[in-house]
């Protein structure tokens, strides 16, 4: 039985993860379902950012690469970050973009596999992972990069001797959809190929556990709140770290940076891929979030992530003719998916600009992806309930057709 709005209310009252939502700044009125590509502002964040500004930099000026710990802040917050993934301290750089840690980890793996030379890649992965490894590939010479997802092959027709690394999303970005990371890594191993994980849409939302993967990589803007643009991280297997090299071997990567040698001694472990000037005020917003991260227990996130998906779900099922073309992309096994909820709809993006107007803020993909993204901390079961009627509202009286939505706009 679907629940009403006022049991939705009861359990809001009964969330143990209810008083983080006081933690976050969230415009009123505004029901948000865009944590999967742009986590909400925590209140601390500005208060954070301005003591660096105002003290760190201001008075203290260049000190601060010392006394608050700005030279150590790619380590520091990696290690921060680590327990989030499943990884040890020491084990995880927090630093430039997804995109420029793709290519690290990708350029120092492929050597770890003489003689292999086939990458294999997900055409639904986000398009950047597959454009960083084409230009890895090209920068790297005779590499070939098979592709399974939307091209039919299966991972396991793609796997063989001449593999040397898989790069895949661990929840895809469209539909939701989540893999068994610990089965695939142990697939991917066995054939003696390199796994690569990419957490983007994991990390913050579920409990992640990189295991015996090689390699993995993620952003700190959705689900961490780290703010856009926030770095990204790293993580490197130990029995990988004094083993690998960073093609992208920068001074703050020097095994003695201070000695101001002419040649590059790669510094050891995860540090090495440390590359140039840590961006010191989006660390400062990203380390205000993490402040709220230790404070929370991941499998209370996830088991409240699968009941608000599932919730939305079942009200959707509920209150939305089967007629009217919305179809459900997201596996409806809990246990098969992110903290996101996708459909497809013919008009999906008039739909997601109808529904803005009225307060839910969704996003669209090409070709008709609708999507919503259940950030757990700040997120209600009112408010996914609002949402699913509202959306029940803007497709049953065709709300969509307002000329005014037809126009396209940035979707980030």
């Amino acid at each position: 039985m679907v629940l009403s709005r006022a049991e939705c209310q009861d359990l809001d009252a009964k969330d143990p993860l209810g008083g983080f939502r006081d933690e976050f700044s969230l415009p009123p009125g505004v029901v948000y379902l865009l944590g999967n590509s742009l986590g909400a502002l925590p209140r601390r964040t500005p208060e954070r950012v301005a003591h660096t500004v105002e003290t760190e930099w201001g008075v203290h000026l260049g000190a601060s690469w010392n006394t608050a710990g700005w030279w150590d802040m790619p380590q520091s917050t990696g290690d921060r970050i680590a327990p989030l993934i499943g990884a040890r301290p020491g084990d995880v750089l927090a630093g430039d973009s997804t995109s420029v840690n793709i290519f690290k980890v990708v350029t120092a793996a492929l050597p770890l596999r003489p003689g292999r030379r086939v990458i294999v890649s997900d055409l639904d992965n986000f398009p950047t992972d597959r454009y960083v490894v084409e230009g890895a590939a090209r920068a790297l010479g005779a590499y070939e990069i098979r592709d399974i997802g939307e091209t039919g092959r299966s991972l396991e027709d793609a796997l063989g001797e001449d593999v040397a690394l898989v790069l895949l999303s661990h929840v895809d970005y469209r539909t939701g959809a989540a893999r068994d990371m610990a089965a695939v890594t142990e697939l991917v191993r066995a054939a003696g190929a390199l796994m690569v994980w990419d957490l983007c849409h994991s990390a913050g939302a579920l409990p992640v556990r990189v295991g015996e993967a090689d390699f993995a990589v993620g952003c700190t803007y959705k689900y961490l709140n780290g703010g856009p643009g926030a770095p990204a991280y790293l993580y490197v297997a130990p029995r990988h770290q004094d083993a690998v090299h960073n093609v992208l071997s920068g001074w703050h990567g020097h095994a003695a940076p201070f000695d101001f040698e002419p040649h590059y001694r790669p510094a050891p472990g995860v540090r090495r891929f440390a590359t140039g000037s840590p961006p010191i005020l989006s660390y400062a917003a990203l380390n205000a979030s993490l402040d709220i991260w230790e404070r929370v227990d991941l499998s209370e996130v996830r088991a409240k992530s699968v009941a608000l998906t599932s919730l939305f779900i079942d009200l959707l099922d509920d209150l939305v003719d089967p007629g009217l073309g919305l179809t459900l992309a997201t596996p409806r096994d809990p246990e098969r998916r992110g903290s996101q909820v996708s459909y497809l709809h013919p008009q999906g993006y008039p739909v997601v600009r109808a529904l803005a107007d009225r307060g839910v803020v969704g996003d669209y993909r090409e070709p008709d992806f609708v999507r919503f993204g259940f950030a757990p901390l700040y997120l209600r079961y009112v408010d996914v309930y609002d949402a699913a009627t509202a959306l029940a509202e803007v497709l049953g009286e065709e709300l969509w057709r307002d000329e005014r939505y037809a126009r396209r706009l940035t979707v980030t």
